[in-house]
């Protein structure tokens, strides 16, 4: 299996059959009968944190040179994708921590790749990615935190925002301005491996929300917190914004795999209510009005993981896939919000209770949407790299 986006990926078709066994399996037992309560309670599941790493999941895409498992991204959409057919909120966790490792493993020092992906592939430490700031979202150019070097270490000033893992979470990969003055802007940039706890870093406790409930979203505060030197990724300033945005491909078409889930759960819920209730003396499955809905459904579906499974294995194949991850991330991030507000209309009056769980699929898909790049730049994204693929 490779290790590095240049090289080729691959998988044991029978390993990747046990795996994804295995995974679905721990859905059922382990995530299913515990979903609702953690949504609804916001409680954070840290006995699901610590099955996940048994199961390996915090090393999943991971080298196994570190301790991985080295999966390609064509596995890993799979395992995302069984898993938010149940519950979406579990995958934030290791997902962002490996966004946190693919920084490290791809951009990283000799040294730093020892030292911190080992503990990473096994959840001793685990992470994410502290990129988007209150006035910096998608323009990742607008951020203002800084981290001005002081000898052999840099002092950081500054604040992020909306950060996954950042309360429970030991370590972030976080986007800094090492020269707040360059010109163009994102040549200033240096990303640094930032770790708890540290004099000034506070993280005050996980945002409320009204989706993505139950794991920690989280608020960074940065207070002349020294860092040392050697935790700039690849120990070369100016190269933090390529560092962090390096990853994009990977982290759309996690987001697609979330939709994927997500489409497929509405459906299979939507599938099972049109056959247990009945109007007019038979199941609503068999009036036509409910049966346009199921086909639309899981058309949908079927074509979100279609899309997802293309952008991955272009991905796993080294070639360049922004356009067709930002088509995934856009149709099945779509795909689950649209699923899953049909499948609210096929449930009626019960879809706003909390007992069929489908409303938790609407208010979670909105995430997808917005997250890892809007839909409103994916499409500006796949139109620029369409004209350029296709030129006049």
């Amino acid at each position: 299996m490779a290790t590095a986006h240049n090289q080729i990926r691959s998988i044991d078709p029978d390993f990747e059959e046990q795996l994804l066994d295995s995974i679905n399996r721990w859905v059922e037992r382990e995530l299913k009968p515990i979903a609702k309560r953690h949504d609804v309670e916001d409680i954070y599941p840290d006995h699901v944190v610590e099955q996940m790493r048994d199961l390996g999941l915090f090393g999943a895409t991971i080298g196994p040179e570190w301790g991985g498992l080295g999966l390609p991204a064509s596995t890993y959409v799979k395992i995302v994708a069984a898993i938010c057919r149940v519950w979406m909120a579990p995958t934030g966790i290791f997902n962002s921590h490996l966004m946190l490792a693919h920084a490290i493993e791809r951009n990283g020092t000799p040294e730093q790749k020892a030292r911190w992906l080992p503990k990473l592939a096994t959840g001793e430490l685990r992470g994410g990615l502290a990129l988007t700031e209150p006035d910096a979202g998608t323009d990742l150019q607008g951020i203002r935190t800084t981290a001005i070097r002081q000898g052999d270490h840099y002092i950081l000033n500054g604040q992020k925002t909306w950060i996954t893992n950042a309360y429970k979470g030991d370590v972030v990969a976080l986007l800094a301005r090492t020269d707040p003055v360059a010109q163009p802007r994102h040549s200033g940039m240096g990303l640094f491996i930032v770790d708890k706890p540290r004099e000034g870093l506070t993280t005050p406790g996980k945002l409320p929300k009204a989706a993505y409930r139950a794991i920690d979203t989280a608020p960074i505060f940065l207070d002349n917190v020294e860092i040392p030197a050697d935790q700039l990724i690849g120990g070369v300033e100016g190269q933090g914004f390529y560092h962090a945005t390096g990853g994009l491909e990977l982290g759309r078409i996690n987001v697609a795999a979330r939709g994927v889930g997500m489409a497929e759960g509405a459906l299979e819920r939507a599938t099972a209510y049109a056959q247990q209730r009945h109007t007019m003396g038979k199941p609503i499955s068999e009036h036509q009005a409910i049966q346009l809905k199921l086909g639309e459904m899981v058309t949908r579906a079927r074509a979100a993981r279609l899309l997802t499974l293309d952008a991955a294995t272009a991905y796993d194949r080294a070639e360049r896939c922004d356009m067709e991850a930002g088509m995934a991330k856009y149709f099945a991030s779509e795909a689950a919000r649209t699923n899953a507000e049909e499948a609210m209309r096929i449930h009626g009056g019960n879809a706003i209770s909390q007992d069929y769980e489908i409303e938790r699929y609407y208010r979670d898909a909105m995430l997808l949407i917005i997250g890892e790049g809007t839909n409103e730049m994916q499409r500006i994204i796949i139109s620029r790299q369409w004209i350029r693929r296709n030129p006049a």
